[in-house]
């Protein structure tokens, strides 16, 4: 502005000079209208230093559906849609120009600086029919954005064919900026995009999917510029119409020369490549476990696979059913069983009887709103006898006398199984003649099952027997069905099966079966004190019971024997919980007949992990677990909620040690194959996922191991790998392009530097010399006058 104002300053003085060497004007008239020129070529000048704002006519067209509507929205209305809303809500609409007029804030919006010029932006919507006549939208443009999209290349092939013809046929000097829209679809989820859309539209083929170098060269062969966008992401919307506006501007600057702050305007930038977001890691869902504590165990007592006591009532009615769950759900049935283990170890010396210590909803005490279970304690004793009462000799029958009047006398006989037919040894148990069959089956059903039918007739007898027996909580939910409060009993359901787990669980802190909990054993305040988790009916408990280990390992019934070993187990609590060791210990196998299971290849660890799971339902990880092993028992066991347990194990083991820095790639190469084997599908998914996020990475350090992976992986990790290979294409074309846009500026600068220097410095010449002496003698003569 300032060389603007020393110019307009020179002119006025060489005007004025000319006017004052008029030989006809007079002295004062010529000063006069020299003053008058000066003023007025100031005042001029003044005017023209006021901030000026170049307004720019900017016309979007392309075909139908392309996206013109929204990109204008994105830039005049700072619209934000997400990609459901723009395939579930498409309409052909134009965007009206009058927005400029009615709405402030589009008017406000339309204002920019770029290069420092002022501008208003106006923008003008068009239809995409080819038939639409669009001669008034062309009028006096001076910019022109065509679209088409990256999805549908018939959209492409209209640029050549039709649009590119129709813009110079209305505007022939009116510059071209060319643009890819719908750039999120390159990297979207095409099935998910389909299923989106909305009814009766075309679905999007991934064959369709324009690369970047077809709108490039469409744009070469053009002679404009090529940009590409994405409403969705908000990406290139400012690059494209800020290159509009330069594009503008240039062409203007070419037509009025004389607007000198037009003189800095760049050329369109180029638009770097857009990276798609890294995808998010998978979760591993883990899904609702199998109700196995009700059915499976009530189906046990229908069918007593591997029983281990008869129950006789009324000297001819027999029961088959199963000391662990009697011995767990009963306090009565534990003093019965543990006395009887304690008279066949030592028969000669009498030891005091235990007390039976069970758990039982304290009623008494409550703590922010919460019931407490405490140990009740039983007076009942067993006193050992003779021969039972049919004078058969089993091996340790005794008589009963202190035990209350649930039982008559308890021994062990060779009896018949009931499933396989065999004669084999079993603890026999005489009940009191009171006990009658049906309800005592009841009773049983609960001890089993936890559940008390509403319905039940001889509720009274039911009650009767629950006293005998001291279950507590059955004749509870007695007196809650006579007094029309069933619905209270499904939390004492609920309390039921914690209490049973809990028992299970202390008994395998206590080292019922080899190796479970070995070192948590060692430590005294595990030993003596087990923590156990609450209920939103129970407080933590404590628990302590220095017989369970006794009868635990008395009730063992099979043994595993293992690569590295051996463990025990219980063949009641394994057939209730998983149908694979239902069908092999029910079946006509040969281990439904033998103690010992042998197991290839198989660690004592991930059989300890498996029965720990079967006992409590619950996946405890320990430092020596290999969860792969895991996993591939599981999976042969037919346990899909182990598998899933351990795939959440292993995968959060892995994302900690990847968030330390430490190398996990080799781990999950291992792992892809292994878990796609054994239907560890939510690990695959994640190994996959990992190595498609790293894969230049993975491919630098494991070249043979990723050439070794199935096809089917190998198209995964191409259609998937982050970036993606059109996005490295694009940023090699890119920096490649911006150093040869650099070296072209540092050859421009030289050249203008170079005439800059020539202009400075130019030789005089003689003739110069001869008219500088000429004008300065005529000077002198003047001023002589």
């Amino acid at each position: 502005m300032k060389s603007s104002r020393g110019s307009l300053q020179v002119l006025a003085a060489s005007s004025a000079h000319s006017i004052i060497c008029r030989p006809d004007a007079p002295l004062q008239v010529t000063s006069v209208n020299a003053r008058a020129l000066i003023s007025q070529f100031t005042d001029t000048d003044m005017e023209y230093e006021r901030p000026y704002v170049e307004t720019i006519k900017c016309v979007v067209v392309g075909d139908n559906a392309v996206g013109k509507t929204r990109l204008i929205c994105a830039r005049a209305c700072n619209a934000t849609l997400t990609q459901y809303q723009l395939l579930a809500t498409h309409v052909p609409t134009v965007w009206a120009i009058d927005q400029y007029r009615v709405c402030q804030e589009v008017l406000e919006r339309s204002r920019d600086v770029v290069d420092d010029v002022s501008v208003s932006l106006r923008l003008w919507d068009t239809f995409g029919d080819h038939h639409k006549d669009r001669r008034f939208a062309y009028g006096r443009s001076d910019v022109v954005v065509l679209c088409f999209s990256i999805a549908n290349p018939n959209s492409l092939s209209h640029v050549k064919t039709m649009w590119f013809p129709e813009i110079k046929h209305f505007c022939p000097r009116a510059p071209v900026i060319l643009v890819g829209c719908q750039l999120d679809l390159r990297y979207a989820d095409l099935e998910a995009v389909n299923r989106a859309r909305r009814p009766l539209a075309r679905p999007i083929k991934a064959n369709e999917i324009l690369p970047p170098e077809k709108g490039r060269e469409v744009a070469k062969e053009m002679g404009v510029p090529y940009y590409e966008t994405s409403v969705v992401a908000q990406f290139g919307v400012k690059d494209v119409f800020d290159s509009a506006i330069r594009a503008a501007l240039i062409s203007r600057r070419h037509l009025q020369f004389w607007k000198s702050h037009l003189r800095d305007v760049q050329r369109p930038l180029l638009q770097a490549p857009f990276l798609p977001p890294k995808p998010t890691a998978p979760v591993i869902t883990v899904p609702t476990p199998p109700s196995t504590t009700e059915e499976h165990p009530g189906r046990l007592l229908e069918e007593p696979l591997c029983a281990d006591v008869l129950l006789v009532l009324q000297e001819h009615r027999k029961i088959f059913a199963h000391k662990v769950y009697l011995a767990t759900a009963s306090s009565k049935f534990y003093d019965l069983f543990l006395q009887d283990i304690k008279a066949e170890t030592d028969s000669r010396q009498r030891e005091p009887p235990a007390r039976a210590a069970s758990f039982d909803l304290c009623e008494s005490s409550e703590e922010d709103g919460k019931a407490n279970l405490r140990a009740c304690i039983s007076d009942g004793t067993l006193v050992g006898g003779g021969t039972d009462s049919d004078g058969m000799s089993g091996r340790g029958g005794r008589l009963l006398s202190s035990l209350g009047r649930a039982f008559v006398s308890t021994g062990r006989e060779s009896v018949k199984d009931p499933v396989t037919l065999i004669w084999r040894p079993m603890t026999v148990v005489r009940m009191d003649p009171s006990v009658l069959y049906e309800p005592f089956r009841v009773v049983l059903g609960y001890l089993y099952t936890g559940q008390l039918d509403k319905h039940e007739k001889d509720l009274m007898h039911i009650a009767h027997i629950a006293e005998l027996l001291e279950v507590f909580d059955l004749r509870m939910m007695v007196a809650n069905i006579l007094n029309n409060e069933a619905f209270m009993n499904q939390e004492i359901t609920k309390a039921f099966h914690v209490r049973r787990t809990n028992r299970v669980k202390e008994c395998l802190a206590k080292g019922t079966f080899s190796g479970v909990y070995s070192h948590s054993c060692r430590t005294n305040s595990f030993w003596n004190d087990v923590q156990l988790q609450s209920t939103p009916l129970m407080m933590i408990i404590v628990v302590k019971y220095p017989e369970s280990l006794l009868l635990l390992e008395y009730v063992l019934d099979v043994v595993f024997k293992l690569e590295d070993g051996t463990v025990e187990a219980h063949k009641p609590l394994l057939i209730s919980s998983c149908d694979w060791m239902a069908a092999m210990f029910g079946g006509t196998f040969v281990e439904s007949c033998t103690k010992e299971v042998l197991f290839p290849n198989t660690t004592r660890s991930s059989m300890q992990a498996v029965l720990e799971y079967l006992y409590t339902g619950r996946f405890c990880s320990r430092p020596d677990l290999d969860a792969m092993e895991l996993i591939i028992l599981a999976n042969r066991l037919c346990l899909p909620h182990l598998v899933t347990l351990t795939e959440l194990h292993t995968v959060s083991v892995l994302s900690e040690a990847a968030a330390m820095n430490t190398d996990i790639d080799g781990d999950v190469l291992v792992y892809l194959e292994m878990a796609r084997f054994h239907c560890a599908h939510q690990l695959t998914d994640w190994c996959l996922h990992h190595i498609c996020t790293n894969y230049n990475k993975v491919c630098r350090k494991f070249p043979r191991d990723m050439r070794a992976k199935c096809a089917e992986n190998q198209e995964y990790f191409e259609k998937h790998r982050w970036p993606p290979v059109w996005y490295l294409k694009e940023d090699d074309h890119y920096q490649r392009a911006r150093k040869e846009r650099e070296k072209e500026d540092v050859l421009s600068q030289k050249r203008q530097s170079k005439r800059k220097w020539v202009f400075w410095n130019l030789p005089p010449s003689p003739s110069n010399t001869v008219s500088s002496s000429a004008a300065s003698s005529s000077t002198d003569s003047s001023a002589v006058v």
